[in-house]
């Protein structure tokens, strides 16, 4: 039996706007096992943000339950909302949300800086192991700068990976790239959830949910589609079929 990471029952989030009252979600119930690589997508407006939102811990629904890890968020407070976030979470967002003038083992090293159980030497070991997951080992010293954006989404996602999360999750990882970087960034996704890493990322792109193992469809703060998808695309082969650049 596979441990569930997420776990979501009849969920509902409610935002009040002047005398109107907006239903984000409406009661929605799914839960996410260890190893899974799941899309949720959805239009603006199906929920998805929200949701994304709950997941992360940087929101709380209106009704329903939220397990994480076998923890119940609603019982917890800001403090223990933060170590959730840092302990049980990697996040990767569109904009990578890198700081500028710092190295990128530095960048990585951050959500261990507030882990007073790691000591300094540990902190960049794990920092250097993260960067040659993704491919970095080279490029320890390099400022964001110094980077293309689809190296400098690695560095996030070796930041994501260094407090060794039980889920990742990525808010349109790929919205800012292009097609040739958006199917490196999937295929080293891929190889990620291939080492047992569960993955929850987030799109309104249809293409991107090919590469993933499941796919929930939000559709205005329902569920109208869950499936396991049946063809996995390959990103590495979607990759080496792009026609090659001229230099």
């Amino acid at each position: 039996m596979s441990k569930e990471i997420i776990k979501i029952e009849e969920l509902k989030r409610d935002f009040t706007m002047g005398s109107e009252t907006v239903h984000a979600l409406k009661g929605i119930s799914y839960s996410i096992t260890e190893g899974e690589f799941v899309t949720i997508m959805g239009s603006s407006g199906s929920g998805k943000s929200t949701m994304l939102n709950i997941l992360g811990c940087l929101d709380q629904p209106t009704s329903g339950t939220y397990e994480i890890d076998g923890v119940r968020v609603k019982d917890l407070n800001k403090n223990e909302l933060a170590t959730i976030r840092n302990e049980k979470i990697g996040f990767i967002f569109q904009s990578y949300n890198l700081l500028a003038r710092t190295s990128a083992i530095e960048n990585v090293e951050l959500p261990l800086l507030y882990n007073s159980k790691v000591s300094t030497e540990e902190r960049r070991e794990r920092a250097v192991k993260a960067l040659k997951m993704v491919g970095l080992g080279e490029r320890l010293h390099h400022t964001p700068s110094q980077l293309s954006g689809g190296q400098q989404q690695r560095v996030a996602i070796a930041r994501s990976l260094v407090n060794n999360p039980v889920m990742i999750l990525a808010d349109e990882a790929t919205g800012n790239l292009d097609t040739r970087t958006s199917y490196e960034i999937m295929s080293l996704f891929q190889e990620l959830n291939q080492q047992g890493i569960t993955i929850t990322f987030v799109t309104h792109e249809p293409d991107i949910a090919t590469f993933s193992s499941r796919t929930i469809v939000l559709k205005d703060g329902n569920i109208i589609k869950d499936y396991k998808n049946e063809n996995i695309q390959d990103a590495a082969e979607h990759l080496a079929n792009l026609p090659k650049e001229d230099h």
